[in-house]
């Protein structure tokens, strides 16, 4: 049997005065490849971001993201690593996770207020792996679970991804 590899994830993509963090879960084999979040094109996360602060997938990346960074929107994953045949997160091999340091990250980001998790799976790994280390003040940061913003995820029309990521995102920035 072949061993998988450990796919490592990126950097936070974060201004000091982040108010809103999405949190996905572990970047794909598309994203991997281009060193870049969300580089799947039919991935709807961009498309959203553009509609929401005018970072859609037309900008370069560098500019989509210093777009995010002064409408004070982090950009992370949960985890820092893991093993995962493909992209989907259902195939994430759960004994291989490897956390990001939420403590740490929260600490240099005093002004945050919210979690957005991009999708349950997301959400779920948080939960299990995070939220249990975390000092209280850290553990009671609002989060809200977005609709995976995923092709694989076809059970909502753009329209209604976009309505509920727009409610969630910009009532935290006001």
């Amino acid at each position: 049997m072949t061993k998988l590899a450990f796919d490592s994830g990126f950097a936070a993509v974060a201004a000091s005065d982040a108010r809103v963090l999405v949190l996905g879960s572990l970047p794909g084999t598309r994203s991997l490849q281009a060193q870049q979040y969300y580089a799947q094109p039919q991935n709807a996360f961009w498309k959203i971001m553009g509609a929401l602060f005018d970072a859609g997938p037309d900008l370069d990346y560098a500019r989509r993201l210093q777009r995010l960074k002064s409408n004070s929107v982090a950009l992370w994953d949960v985890l820092a690593a893991g093993q995962r045949p493909g992209s989907l997160d259902a195939a994430i091999v759960k004994s291989s996770v490897v956390v990001n340091d939420f403590a740490a990250f929260f600490g240099g980001h005093a002004r945050l207020r919210l979690l957005c998790f991009n999708g349950k799976t997301a959400a779920a790994l948080y939960a299990r792996h995070v939220v249990p280390a975390l000092a209280p003040e850290f553990a009671a940061i609002d989060s809200v679970v977005l609709p995976s913003t995923s092709a694989a995820y076809a059970a909502m029309r753009f329209e209604q991804k976009l309505a509920q990521w727009s409610h969630a995102l910009l009532r935290a920035l006001d």
